[in-house]
């Protein structure tokens, strides 16, 4: 513990959007207290120097990335780093004890050399990654309370696990049939230079990419595949929006039952997450937009039913970089050490 009482926890990786989102979360966490800042390019700068508008609140360095360090002043930490990197560290973290939830690719995964496939990095961790729990809390809640290591979810994964899922687990669909079509805002891109970012390139634009190939397929893949009990494949298709953040996933699919109707899937949809406080099933007729969920860490659900083609249609919103990434890392962390899975984590967004 902290000198007053709270867990004190360390980022490695501070300066991306990421890492910002956590510094800003975790500075108005009631338990913990914010004690450690890592990064390698911008290392002995002070946070303040990457984003002026904290200065006034949080003064603390960005140091060098050392296990050891972050093990002597740290009880848990946040990686948010690139792909490839997090597993570097991670067993030496791990060794000593510290509970890691790690933001990339790394721990998403049960099989390595699906990793390897579609993110080109070979990997010698197999141990430590085994013991790894994927974090999305409404869905493996119990497992991520006995972790010590959690690979947080993907931004696309979450939105689109959370608005199929009832549909995979009480097997309302035919599997094969289901089809994910995402949008997301330039902020999922992170911080860097990248000219499919540049104002003049995506504004007034909506465009595809990664189709038939992004990386987010096979982490959705696998979640499928464990809720329907055998081997899935998924078609994701994921958009770019001229917004700077939020996602709106809707996913189709063709029911088993064609006798099943709107309201028939809004009961099932609203016992299925009736324990679950960060998703926010709409009434009938409602489908939710990304502007309600932004600033927040909710997800909204809206539900349509096509009795022409008899197929289900889910709506799934969410903030990319709060539910999508640095809200959920926070609540699983809230789950690791045994708080209230909503503690520190901003309950509703600004409108408009």
């Amino acid at each position: 513990m902290g000198n007053n009482g709270r867990v004190p926890v360390g980022i490695v990786g501070a300066s991306g959007y990421g890492g910002v989102q956590l510094v800003r979360l975790l500075m108005d966490h009631p338990e913990v207290e914010l004690v450690y800042l890592g990064g390698e390019s911008s290392a002995g700068k002070p946070f303040a120097d990457l984003y002026p508008h904290l200065a006034h609140a949080i003064n603390l360095p960005i140091e060098a990335v050392d296990p050891e360090i972050i093990a002597q002043r740290t009880q848990a930490v946040f990686l948010s780093l690139p792909n490839g990197l997090a597993c570097q560290i991670t067993p030496k973290l791990i060794e000593k004890g510290i509970k890691v939830l790690d933001l990339s690719a790394d721990y998403r995964f049960t099989n390595l050399a699906t990793y390897t496939t579609w993110y080109g990095t070979d990997r010698s961790d197999q141990k430590i990654a085994a013991t790894a729990v994927y974090g999305l809390p409404e869905l493996y809640r119990d497992r991520i309370a006995e972790a010590q290591l959690v690979g947080c979810p993907g931004c696309y994964p979450t939105a689109s696990l959370l608005a199929l899922s009832p549909l995979l687990k009480q097997g309302l669909i035919v599997p094969e049939t289901a089809i994910i079509d995402a949008k997301s805002g330039t902020s999922g891109g992170g911080r860097q230079a990248k000219i499919n970012m540049l104002l003049a390139e995506a504004d007034n634009s909506l465009a595809a990419y990664g189709v038939a190939r992004h990386r987010h397929t096979p982490e959705i893949e696998q979640v499928c595949s464990d809720l329907a009990g055998h081997e899935l494949t998924v078609q994701f298709t994921p958009h770019l929006i001229p917004m700077v953040r939020g996602i709106l996933a809707t996913v189709y699919a063709s029911l088993r039952d064609p006798g099943l109707v709107r309201d028939d899937m809004l009961t099932i949809y609203n016992a299925f997450y009736r324990n679950a406080p960060w998703v926010k099933v709409c009434e009938s007729g409602i489908y939710p937009q990304t502007k309600w969920a932004s600033g927040s860490n909710l997800c909204y659900i809206g539900i349509e039913v096509d009795p022409r083609t008899r197929r289900v249609i889910v709506m799934s919103a969410i903030d990319n970089l709060i539910k999508g990434q640095a809200g959920q890392a926070i609540q699983c962390l809230n789950i690791m050490m045994g708080w209230d899975e909503t503690l520190g984590l901003p309950k509703l967004g600004f409108y408009p």
